[in-house]
């Protein structure tokens, strides 16, 4: 891996505007080119739009998904990343050649190559299929890169699999902070009038931003995922009122130790930037670890308990 200057951004989509959102990420990818990024990554759906999508029928989430690689925002993205040198991933609905919906999320690298990711883990609507595959590729600047859209970060042996197939730099586009939680200590529900009133309560909105509903809930988990796996992790989200819920930002970039590069703070629009050091890879805790791994022991790890459940009964039965 050579070093990389990467930036995450957090933003605020419209719903089912396409052309806003794509402006947005315009917007993100200029600033982003003057700083010498290489690397941007943005939020999960941020182009179609995330939680107004459970309410849609099928007929209305074909009309706002794309083929892949040949949608127009697709497309438009791969003339962004051809015109300043970067590589671009941001998420949006794809309409499969065989008619299948799927919570994409696709990568278009400087030398306009397309990858895309379908998430592991779809729960959004009954009407579109959870993928089936790992996304592990390399870029043109040398890197190698992995995909996991939201939910998949939250199964551990994802994270594992992506690192063992090589990534060194993992993508975790979000939607989330202000969700609803089974979990006594999980995330719980941001009023949606404490974020319409947020220039007169700005101190209590970032509290909540911080807080177990956003900032402290990922700081459970979300640095083990790169600690534990030896790869730097690059977690960008939506932030601001998604219909009746409200994301927490907190777009951040963490090396292979955990240890934050960069972070925001902002209960706004934002981008944050870091230089990724490939040096720190190789002596990385989570690359020495895994080299002391038993694989015969982990048998079980692929056999079915009787326990499992599709991902949409585990998110919403339990609420």
């Amino acid at each position: 891996m050579q070093n990389i200057k990467v930036a995450s951004v957090q933003f605020q989509h419209k719903a089912g505007d396409k052309p806003a959102n794509l402006k947005t990420i315009t917007y993100f990818v200029e600033q982003a080119a003057k700083e010498q990024v290489k690397l941007i990554v943005f939020p999960e759906m941020c182009i179609t739009g995330y939680w107004h999508v459970r309410n849609l029928s099928k007929d209305k989430i074909i009309n706002l998904a794309e083929p892949v690689p040949s949608g127009s925002s697709i497309q438009y993205l791969k003339s962004l990343s051809l015109r300043y040198g970067m590589t671009i991933g941001a998420g949006l609905i794809e309409l499969s050649e065989e008619g299948e919906l799927y919570n994409s999320y696709v990568v278009t690298l400087s030398d306009g190559t397309v990858h895309t990711h379908r998430k592991l883990h779809t729960f959004i609507s009954a009407h579109m299929k959870s993928g089936s595959s790992y996304t592990v590729f390399d870029t043109p600047e040398g890197i190698r890169l992995g995909v996991l859209t939201c939910y998949d970060n939250n199964i551990v042996e994802n994270a594992r699999i992506t690192a063992l197939l090589g990534a060194e730099v993992l993508l975790a586009p979000h939607q989330t902070g202000g969700c609803n939680s089974a979990s006594p200590k999980g995330m719980k529900r941001i009023d949606v009038k404490l974020w319409e009133e947020r220039s007169t309560k700005e101190a209590e909105l970032l509290g909540e931003f911080q807080g177990p509903k956003g900032r402290q809930w990922l700081m459970r988990w979300l640095p083990s995922r790169a600690h534990d796996n030896g790869m730097f992790l690059i977690f960008s989200n939506g932030v601001g009122r998604d219909d009746d819920e409200v994301r927490t930002g907190n777009a951040m970039i963490l090396d292979p130790y955990g240890e934050i590069l960069a972070e925001s703070k902002a209960i706004e629009q934002d981008m944050v930037i870091a230089e990724l050091d490939a040096s720190l890879l190789p002596s990385s805790n989570g690359r020495r670890w895994m080299k002391a791994r038993r694989p015969e022991l982990y048998t079980l790890l692929s056999e079915k308990t009787g326990k499992e459940e599709d991902t949409r009964t585990v998110r919403f039965t339990y609420e």
